[in-house]
């Protein structure tokens, strides 16, 4: 995931300005919030956020489907 550097800002303009804020990620992605100047939290769209983890959960399916098909005989054994 890039983030545009410009999207960071600290926890209290995150605090007092939270719709501000929500239109930089509408407009530019991710924002980096910043706890004692360091990244703390990201936020972002959820459409986006769905995507990203959608995409591992697939990767992640599909490794586990050939482990399984690659030992399914032995699995078979064992469940006996």
């Amino acid at each position: 995931m890039l983030v545009n550097t410009k999207n960071l800002v600290s926890i209290s303009e995150a605090n007092q300005n939270f719709s501000k804020i929500a239109r930089m990620v509408e407009k530019d992605k991710p924002v980096i919030i910043l706890k004692n100047n360091k990244p703390k939290y990201i936020l972002l769209d959820y459409e986006e956020f769905n995507k990203e983890t959608t995409g591992e959960e697939e990767k992640l399916e599909d490794i586990a489907n050939k482990i399984l098909m690659k030992n399914l005989e032995a699995f078979k054994e064992l469940a006996k």
